[in-house]
């Protein structure tokens, strides 16, 4: 346990920090494979799914809960796998 006053608010600032960021990451997950799986199922909306959810991860990264590249590469790995499912059905 901290005794240093300034580590230990930075403590309570590192558990607030890591709660967010988690529920950043989730909603990420959640959204990519909501996308993925319209466009499997042929939905309508796909698009629009596909939108939201590199919108939530280029807000990610741009508040440092993921790194700009991963934010990158897994919106260019979710298109992909958008496009080939598209193509497919």
């Amino acid at each position: 346990m901290a005794n240093i006053k300034s580590q230990i608010k930075r403590n309570r600032q590192n558990l607030r920090r890591h709660e967010r960021n988690k529920s950043v990451r989730s909603e990420i997950k959640s959204r990519t494979k909501n996308a993925l799986a319209a466009a499997e199922s042929g939905a309508e909306n796909v698009q629009d799914l596909a939108r939201h959810a590199v919108k939530r991860l280029d807000s990610a990264a741009s508040k440092g809960v993921i790194h700009k590249n991963a934010a990158a590469r897994r919106k260019s790995r979710l298109m992909r796998r958008i496009a080939k499912a598209s193509s497919g059905s």
